[in-house]
């Protein structure tokens, strides 16, 4: 299952708060905006907080069945390919030729 573009709404009705046209009477019941206000407002810019090590962009080239196969693990498979990465290399232990062939005699 594919995550949602968008987060769950908190189930207002903002279709109708959008609709809403402020009108002149209204706006006396709005508080005049004063220095000291604006002094005490702090901007919450939002989004994610910065990391110390940020990840890099970097380009690779791969075979378009590799890309399948992570693909085809579902959503998340780009971590997981970057975890699998950061392990480094996987070392494989090369068969060893005996020094003499089994058929041979000493």
């Amino acid at each position: 299952m594919s995550k949602p573009a968008s987060r769950p709404t908190s189930g207002s009705d903002l279709k109708r708060v959008d609709s809403h046209v402020i009108k002149p009477h209204e706006y006396k019941e709005l508080p005049e905006l004063t220095d000291d206000m604006l002094a005490r407002a702090v901007v919450n810019k939002g989004g994610r907080p910065k990391s110390a090590r940020p990840r890099q962009l970097i380009s690779l080239r791969l075979p378009p069945e590799v890309i399948e196969r992570w693909r085809a693990t579902g959503p998340g498979w780009q971590t997981r390919m970057a975890e699998q990465l950061a392990k480094g290399p996987s070392v494989r232990k090369k068969a060893t030729a005996p020094s003499t062939p089994p058929h041979v005699k000493a």
